[in-house]
């Protein structure tokens, strides 16, 4: 059987490298050979990056991430929360920055600051003393401007910290991925123990709440839930895109579909098959993986939009 050939860029083989011996800081050499040669099926010639290590890890990652992203963003779509998470990603960057200048664990304190800005912007809302677009645009602001400031106060330049900004999913260590399976699990947990709750709430919290569910309480668990998704989002996509990942395929799903547990599989599924299909983009034409999931991402809601039955239906009701 005839065998073929392909060339593996530099940066996918020092991940390689890196990922796949040992977590603790190594100064990493540049390898004598410019390619690596080896046998494949010519029908399946990405089969063998899936034989790395760090390849395993940045798609299990990138299908929880995109799937948990397509899920909360059912809630966020129906309530009306975009602005929220994007604010979030933002404070939760800042949050990253810190932890980076004081040696701290980057995740924790990204949690920490997204709860935080989630929190003061519900709070905001329910007192009724400013709109919950106004509050979330300030503290987007100034968590923004923290950022900046933690980065300039750096003594020396950190590339891990531009990973969270631009998202970088093929450098996801085991650690970051034990953190984002035991969030994942966390907020999916959440979503299936409170989902009559909280999709009463995504539609009408007034209504909700006349009818005896404790609207704020579960208002406040959205909130919760959007922050965690945000913060497990971080390093597939970066702060920048992160939110594109939770609107983009609830929208789609939204183009599809009239059925609410319709709606919410299809959003789950177009989350998943994106961020994996994106993660390999990346991996084979050495482009960002973030940039890669988002517009790949766009391209489907574009399709949906164009073919939505949705849309079909309106034009036979017209004539």
């Amino acid at each position: 059987m005839k065998t073929t050939t392909i060339t593996i860029s530099r940066r996918l083989f020092c991940l390689a490298q890196l990922f796949s011996i040992d977590s603790s800081p190594t100064i990493l050499r540049m390898p004598a050979l410019e390619s690596v040669e080896y046998r494949r099926y010519p029908v399946f010639p990405m089969l063998d990056l899936l034989t790395y290590d760090f390849m395993q890890r940045s798609l299990l990652a990138a299908a929880m991430v995109g799937g948990l992203c397509a899920l909360i963003g059912v809630f966020v779509v129906l309530r009306g929360l975009a602005f929220v998470g994007a604010g979030t990603a933002h404070a939760a960057f800042a949050g990253v920055a810190l932890a980076y200048l004081m040696g701290w664990p980057p995740l924790m304190l990204a949690i920490v600051f997204g709860l935080v800005t989630v929190w003061i912007t519900g709070w905001v809302e329910e007192k009724g003393t400013m709109k919950l677009d106004v509050s979330i645009g300030i503290l987007y602001t100034t968590t923004m401007a923290l950022a900046i400031l933690f980065i300039g106060l750096m003594k020396t330049y950190n590339a891990e910290v531009y990973g969270y900004l631009f998202g970088n999913v093929l450098s996801v260590t085991p650690e970051e991925l034990r953190i984002i399976a035991a969030l994942t699990v966390a907020v999916v947990g959440s979503i299936l123990l409170f989902s009559k709750e909280l999709y009463f709430i995504a539609f009408d919290q007034e209504m909700a709440e006349a009818s005896g569910v404790p609207a704020r309480r579960m208002f406040f668990l959205l909130l919760t839930l959007v922050a965690l998704t945000v913060v497990v989002s971080l390093k597939t996509v970066g702060a920048i895109l992160v939110f594109a990942m939770v609107l983009i395929p609830a929208s789609t799903a939204y183009q599809l579909t009239h059925s609410l547990s319709t709606l919410t599989w299809y959003s789950i599924f177009i989350g998943i098959v994106c961020s994996v299909s994106g993660v390999l983009l990346s991996a084979f034409w050495d482009i960002p993986s973030g940039p890669a999931i988002v517009l790949l991402s766009t391209g489907v809601f574009f399709l949906s939009v164009i073919f939505s039955p949705k849309r079909s239906r309106l034009r036979l009701a017209a004539n």
